[in-house]
C-alpha cells in the first residue's frame, strides 16, 4: 500500500510540475514584467554549492549547485510550512529582525533538506546575530525537526533519522555557521556570501560525515519564479541518485528507529541535555556553575528547544 501511495505521489508531482512549468514559460513569454511580487528589500537570492562527504564506513562524496532565498520575515510572509518572524523570535528569545534561508517551492513542489532562521538582537542601529534555528527535513519520509543553536559553534545531539543510509545514533553533530562579507570574516550576518558547515561524529566510527553550503549573493535576477524553476526537483533527484550509489557500494539500509525504538526522540533530547552540560564543564574547566552559583549540570537548565513533525503520507 505504501508503494502505491508513493507511486501516486511521484506521478501527481510529475504531472503537476509539468503543467505549471508550461504555464510559467507561457507567462514569461507573454509578460514583460517579472512575476515576483516580493520587494527587493525583503528577499535576497544566493547561488552556490552543496558538498557532502561520507567518510565511514565507505568514502563517498559529491557536490551540486543550489539556489537559495533569504527572506526578511518582517517584510514578507514566510513560504508555506515555515515559522513566522514572531514565532522564530519567541523560540530564540530575541527582539530584532528574523531572516529565513530556504529553497522556495517551485511549480507545485518543495524539497528542503535544511532551512535556517537567523535571529538578531539590536544594539542601537546595529543588528547582532544571537541565535539560529535549523529546520531539517528527511527524505523520503518528510519528517521534520526544528531546533535552536548557537551560530558561532554548537554541539547538537542528532535528533532525526536523516537518511536510510546513515546511522540514527551518531552521537552528536557539530553545527557551525560562518557568514562572511566582502574582505572580512564575520559570524553575524549573511551578506554577499554565506556558508554553513556541518560535521557528524559517530560513537563507534569517529569522523563520519561532513557537509557544507557555500553561496554568493545574486543581484541581477528579475524573475524569482524562473530563477528557482525546478530547483526543489533537482535537489530531490540528486538525493535519490546518491542513495542509489550508496546502495551500489553496499552501504547498509537502516530501518527507521521508530519501528524498533518509539522513544528515540525523547532519548535524543536526553543525550543533547547531557551534551550541553559536558560542553559547559569543558569550557569552565570543571567549574560548571552559573554566576549565581547554580550548577547548570541540572538537565532542566540545559534543555534545548526541539520540535518534530511526523512523516507525511505514504510514510505515516
Amino acid at each position: 500500500m505504501e508503494a502505491l501511495y508513493l507511486l501516486f505521489s511521484i506521478l501527481s508531482t510529475f504531472f503537476t510540475s509539468i503543467t505549471l512549468s508550461i504555464l510559467l514559460v507561457i507567462r514569461t513569454f507573454l509578460t514583460r514584467r517579472p512575476s515576483s511580487t516580493i520587494s527587493s528589500n525583503a528577499v535576497s537570492l544566493y547561488q552556490g554549492t552543496v558538498w557532502h562527504e561520507r567518510r565511514r564506513p565507505v568514502r563517498h562524496s559529491f557536490r551540486y549547485s543550489v539556489r537559495y532565498a533569504l527572506f526578511d520575515l518582517d517584510q514578507t510572509h514566510a513560504p508555506p510550512d515555515h515559522l513566522s518572524a514572531d514565532d522564530a523570535r519567541q523560540v530564540a528569545q530575541t527582539t530584532g529582525p528574523v531572516f529565513l534561508l530556504t529553497i522556495p517551492p517551485s511549480v507545485g513542489y518543495e524539497q528542503n533538506p535544511l532551512s535556517l532562521y537567523y535571529c538578531y538582537d539590536m544594539d542601537g542601529s546595529a543588528r547582532i546575530l544571537k541565535k539560529c534555528i535549523a529546520e531539517v527535513t528527511n527524505t523520503p519520509w518528510g519528517e521534520r525537526v526544528v531546533f535552536i543553536f548557537d551560530p558561532n559553534s554548537d554541539l547538537v545531539a542528532k535528533p532525526l533519522h536523516v537518511s536510510p543510509f546513515m546511522d540514527a545514533y551518531c552521537s552528536n553533530v557539530n553545527l557551525e555557521l560562518i557568514c562572511w562579507g566582502v574582505g572580512n570574516i564575520k559570524a553575524n550576518d549573511p551578506t554577499e556570501s554565506l556558508s554553513v558547515l556541518i560535521s557528524v561524529q559517530h560513537p563507534e566510527l569517529g569522523d563520519y560525515f561532513v557537509a557544507s553550503l557555500k553561496a554568493n549573493k545574486i543581484s541581477t535576477v528579475s524573475d524569482h519564479a524562473m530563477f528557482f524553476w525546478l530547483m526543489p526537483h533537482k535537489v530531490a533527484l540528486w538525493i535519490y541518485w546518491q542513495a542509489l550509489k550508496l546502495w551500489w557500494k553496499n552501504v547498509h539500509f537502516i530501518q527507521h528507529p521508530r519501528y524498533t525504538n518509539p522513544a528515540y526522540r525523547e532519548e535524543a533530547m536526553i543525550r543533547d541535555e547531557k551534551l550541553q552540560c559536558n560542553q559547559a564543564l569543558a569550557w569552565d574547566r570543571g567549574n560548571c556553575l552559573h554566576a549565581d552559583g547554580h550548577h547548570p549540570g541540572n538537565l532542566a537548565d540545559r534543555k534545548r528547544w526541539f520540535k518534530w513533525r511526523d512523516a507525511k503520507t505514504p510514510w505515516c
